[in-house]
């Protein structure tokens, strides 16, 4: 019976190929390391997301005048509120952070260069959606912190000549953060952002299968195939790697549940003590930052004196990653069999971005500003001297078939 109805499906429907194609045929290559947890722990927080975030607007008052209150009844009153409220705040902090380890990953073994170029751009796009995304669901809970940074951030369009007034104007929809500007935010963060999110990752999951699966040697593993045309040097992805991934994610999920039971506020860098503040534009906390996953983006516009200037450099500090395809000219992909001098820039970009996100949830101080422009020009000079010395790089040579170091 079963048999008859999968194929009632797939004769209107394409189910079974679909699950052959992506899942269960999908050739992957045999050493595939850590690293590669991250992209289906980002579509297992993406899933956390939505689903939390569903539960939680059942009982959210997107108004100035209720949207705190209501808050505070879903922590209180609601059964297990709480825990969905925590579950979606430190879900936002973990989608950060898989996502940041997996653009490394892909940087560390040039998951970026041809023929993934597209992939990389699709990724990106994601990056983009989803800052764009915790920032509009940042000012939902409309605490002291949320309304300041909102402000700030915001008055940052400002700064753009000629159609800076009328943009911010637009982005709020009143003069100052208000409800209405809760009330747009509220939809973007709710039904526009996400749509957007859900078919970028579908393009992204496309795209790899289209052109295969990257792999920490950097190698192309369809050049060896057996007499059925399947690649010597790849698995199954269903079962190999889905029992692999479960590794991943009962490791992540401990950690998660560690943070959401017994420290879900992360001493201020996930949910800040301000926000536990209603609104209040009379009374201007001591010291506003953005959430942490932000920080280093606004430590850059802090480093730069010039307002206008500051915001170009903080714009270009996202794009500057978009362009890395084009920047790397290295015929090599893994860092395993390239230059030193490579690693080295790989390590002190780390370093930088580091540094720069330590930097931009402190006060700002001359010698602090002073560090946060010696991290800008290692950040962006990290791009800068990739697009010189990768052209005529000195690199190892690459084995025939992928290794298992």
């Amino acid at each position: 019976m079963f048999a008859k109805l999968m194929g009632w499906i797939d004769y209107r429907f394409p189910l079974t190929a679909m699950y052959n194609d992506h899942m269960a045929k999908y050739p992957a290559p045999k050493n595939l390391n850590f690293w590669y947890f991250f992209g289906s722990l980002a579509m297992l927080v993406l899933v956390n997301q939505i689903i939390t975030g569903i539960w939680l607007t059942m009982n959210y008052n997107p108004s100035a005048e209720g949207a705190f209150a209501s808050v505070e009844y879903i922590m209180r009153d609601v059964d297990y509120g709480w825990l969905l409220r925590y579950m979606h705040s430190t879900g936002a902090s973990a989608f950060f952070i898989v996502v940041y380890l997996h653009m490394f990953r892909g940087m560390i073994y040039g998951s970026y260069q041809k023929p993934r170029e597209l992939l990389w751009i699709f990724g990106m796009l994601i990056f983009l959606c989803l800052m764009a995304e915790a920032f509009m669901g940042y000012l939902l809970p409309w605490g002291q912190m949320s309304f300041w940074g909102a402000q700030v951030i915001i008055s940052l369009f400002g700064a753009i000549p000629v159609i800076g007034d009328d943009l911010t104007l637009w982005i709020r929809g009143d003069y100052v953060i208000s409800g209405a500007t809760l009330n747009r935010f509220f939809a973007l963060h709710v039904i526009a952002l996400p749509l957007v999110l859900v078919m970028l990752v579908a393009m992204h999951i496309l795209a790899l299968h289209e052109v295969g699966s990257n792999n920490p040697d950097g190698i192309d593993i369809k050049k060896h195939k057996d007499e059925n045309g399947w690649p010597l040097d790849a698995v199954a992805f269903h079962p190999y790697f889905t029992v692999k991934d479960m590794i991943g994610v009962a490791g992540f999920l401990f950690l998660f549940c560690a943070i959401i039971f017994f420290k879900p506020d992360m001493w201020g860098y996930f949910l800040e003590k301000p926000n536990f503040e209603v609104a209040n534009g009379l009374k201007t906390p001591a010291h506003i930052a953005p959430v942490w996953y932000f920080t280093p983006f606004y430590a850059i516009l802090r480093a730069v004196p010039d307002k206008l200037l500051g915001v170009i450099m903080m714009g270009l500090s996202i794009v500057v990653l978009f362009l890395l395809p084009w920047l790397d000219r290295c015929k090599v992909r893994s860092v395993r069999y390239r230059s030193t001098l490579h690693k080295l820039n790989i390590a002190q970009f780390v370093v930088c971005f580091i540094i720069l996100g330590v930097l931009g949830v402190l006060p700002s101080t001359p010698t602090l500003t002073l560090i946060a422009q010696i991290c800008t020009l290692g950040y962006f000079g990290f791009f800068v001297l990739l697009f010189f010395y990768s052209k005529n790089e000195s690199t190892k040579p690459l084995p025939e078939r992928v290794t298992f170091k």
